[in-house]
């Protein structure tokens, strides 16, 4: 089944919340269509809390997420490496078969022609060969790659990456850079969270940072601004962990609600 046309994402004063403590607090915004994104701002800001948000893995606390129709089989994200246990005994080629996971019954399993295009997918990053590898003999480029091809066999209208950029080195970042750039000009939603800031304002054209709350989003270069990134980090230090919970609804017939 392929993937619905991308749509806009919404966000109406958006709370996400641990313990009624807010890891994203307030946030209002819209994820335009076939944008191109990058999600900067200090530790702690809430920048994962939002793509898992997204992606329908971390609740909404408050406030609305639309995602325009899409429906989460439409929604690829790609996890930090720190949060896969690479242990698990598992080749390459399986690990990209799980990106078929979403779309298929409970009575269908892998077939040739997946494999086949997971062979393909893992061709597009530069990875023919490895297929019978086990991810754990990869080094750490090696293994974003695989994680990439299993988001290409996805075929997802809107692709969510957090830190893809992390630990690896500067080939795989610019063979990985080139695949989002192929990604955003075929018409998918691409956000990205990362810290590298200059390959933020060379490959991104829009970007939010985010403490918490939004201290700026648009083009990248009114967001990434020497006073604007001061405030981040002074928001940042700022936020007091011991603070009062979150004052969210309880009632569900009020507007703090998920609309999917």
């Amino acid at each position: 089944m392929a993937s619905a046309p991308p749509a806009d994402i919404v966000l109406q004063d958006l709370v996400v919340a641990y313990e009624r403590h807010p890891a994203v607090h307030h946030l209002s915004g819209r994820f335009a269509a076939g944008s191109l994104t990058a999600v900067v701002g200090p530790n702690g800001g809430g920048k994962s809390t939002l793509l898992k948000t997204i992606a329908g893995i971390q609740p909404v606390s408050g406030g609305r997420l639309e995602l325009g129709g899409l429906a989460r089989r439409d929604i690829a994200l790609l996890p930090q490496n720190a949060e896969i246990d690479r242990s698990i005994p598992i080749d390459v080629l399986d690990l990209v078969c799980i990106g078929f996971m979403t779309r298929l019954s409970m009575l269908r399993g892998i077939d040739k022609t997946m494999r086949r295009r997971a062979q393909e997918a893992l061709a597009l990053v530069g990875l023919s060969g490895f297929e019978h590898r086990l991810i754990d003999t990869l080094s750490g480029g090696q293994f974003q790659r695989a994680l990439f091809a299993r988001v290409l066999v996805q075929e997802a209208s809107v692709i969510l990456l957090d830190e893809p950029f992390a630990a690896i080195d500067a080939a795989t970042t610019r063979d990985l850079v080139a695949l989002i750039g192929r990604w955003h000009e075929e018409g998918r939603t691409v956000i990205a969270v990362s810290h590298d800031l200059e390959l933020v304002r060379q490959s991104f054209p829009t970007a939010l940072l985010l403490a918490r709350e939004a201290v700026a989003w648009g083009a990248t270069e009114t967001v990434l601004t020497p006073p604007l990134l001061a405030r981040a980090r002074q928001r940042s230090e700022a936020w007091d962990e011991s603070a009062a919970a979150c004052e969210l609804s309880d009632d569900p017939h009020s507007d703090h609600r998920h609309v999917a």
